[in-house]
């Protein structure tokens, strides 16, 4: 059922990338199933994924221990002088017995590694969200460039050919028209520039997200919304729900573990066996149990302070990670807020300027004003217009990285309880 999903979603997207889902911001974001399946084949994740594998194989081996039974056999000849030889052998079975506790410690280590890779896997996931949203918009971004480009360059080129009739008809200077040639040639240089970026972008999506298809026409962008939820509120979110916190943690903790298991490698395991002895062509014979011992010394002492400095190590990086995260979600959430204030702002702003524009054009057209209030005027709107189209890119993506960062959009179900 999961390859028909995906199948769906996918014909919906190429088919009405202007439909509205279930999401508001669904109209121009790719469908969650094909985010969520390119998510999962990103090459940062397929490795977290593998040392997720690691860290589950690593803990079996801490819980069956470092200790493996080990044979020895050993064949001689005896020679008595002026007697008879023999043939002798001599076996031992031995194996190294983990003291009390230790055991305990390997399995806790063992299960707080599985923890820490698996929160670095869904750390990576969330990484390669956040990669693809900044690609995804900057592609948005770009489309909006390259058609608000077009369609100034569109104006412009019908400015000049109107101009170019009326010198023609003698109503107007030549230098008019050398000034609208002037100002189209800009203006296509300004198209060419925002089509290479477009480029760019696209191939930038295409190679890091080749399983994400991108449709013909680039989705418009609606306007942005304020929030009206508290800004605390998010940060509280953004938070609690960090993968990166969780692992600093839960590897702290682990350090913590190792350092009480190297502690306890202080008192060596003793080693246990049984051996068994066939002397003088087995006129003597003779089983008995060995007990190994090793003596504890300073290379002992040294790693276990070793794995005490790597802790309170451990436990600073945890804080610091901590520190970090905060830092970054209240600049995360500010800035949202700040982008939305622009964007409004722009948005005034390019009203404002188009209202004198319509002016400016009305008066030239009665030949009240000249070709260069035309071109300043018709230069000011556009841009005004980029600026526009950029702050709303840049306050609908500041929205969205809250919600990605939150773990509430681009996530599975569930992964708000990190």
């Amino acid at each position: 059922m999961k390859p028909l999903r995906l199948t769906l979603a996918l014909a919906a997207w190429l088919a009405a990338p202007g439909l509205a889902l279930a999401a508001p911001d669904a109209a121009y974001l790719p469908p969650e199933p094909l985010v969520l399946q390119a998510i999962a084949v990103h090459p940062d994740v397929q490795a977290a994924a593998a040392r997720a594998s690691r860290a589950e194989a690593e803990a079996r081996g801490l819980a069956a221990g470092p200790h493996e039974p080990t044979l020895s056999l050993m064949s001689q000849q005896r020679r008595v002088q002026g007697g008879l030889d023999y043939r002798e052998y001599e076996a031992q079975l031995s194996r190294g017995v983990r003291l009390p506790g230790k055991a305990r410690l390997d399995r806790e280590i063992g299960r707080l590694g599985r923890e820490v890779a698996g929160l670095q896997l869904a750390d990576a996931e969330h990484q390669a969200a956040r990669l693809l949203l900044a690609q995804w918009m900057e592609w948005l971004r770009a489309e909006a460039g390259v058609a608000q480009a077009q369609a100034e360059l569109a104006l412009v080129q019908r400015d000049r050919d109107a101009i170019a009739r009326r010198v023609a008809a003698g109503d107007a200077a030549r230098r008019d028209l050398d000034s609208a040639q002037a100002a189209a040639a800009q203006v296509r240089a300004q198209a060419t520039a925002a089509a290479a970026r477009c480029e760019a972008a696209r191939i930038a999506l295409r190679t890091t997200f080749p399983s994400i298809p991108l449709p013909e026409r680039a989705p418009a962008l609606p306007e942005p919304v304020a929030d009206d939820t508290g800004a605390q509120r998010h940060i509280d979110h953004i938070v609690s729900r960090s993968h990166e916190i969780g692992a600093a943690e839960r590897e702290a903790e682990r350090l913590e573990r190792a350092a009480l298991r190297a502690r306890a490698e202080r008192r060596p395991d003793p080693s246990v066996g049984l051996r068994w002895l066939d002397e003088r062509g087995g006129e003597e014979r003779s089983l008995g149990v060995v007990v190994s011992i090793p003596f504890g010394g300073a290379l002992r002492s040294a790693n276990a302070d070793a794995q005490r400095a790597s802790a309170e190590a451990g436990s600073a990086v945890a804080e610091g990670m901590r520190r970090l995260i905060q830092r970054e979600a209240e600049q995360t959430v500010r800035q949202a807020d700040a982008a939305w204030r622009l964007w409004r702002d722009s948005w005034q702003a390019l009203e404002a300027v188009r209202a004198s524009t319509g002016k400016v054009r009305r008066a030239y057209a009665l030949g009240e004003a000249g070709i260069a209030e035309l071109i300043a005027a018709q230069r000011q709107e556009q841009d005004s217009a980029l600026a526009e189209a950029e702050a709303r890119a840049n306050a609908l993506e500041a929205a969205l990285r809250i919600r990605v960062d939150a773990h509430e959009l681009w996530h599975d179900a569930g992964d708000n309880d990190a």
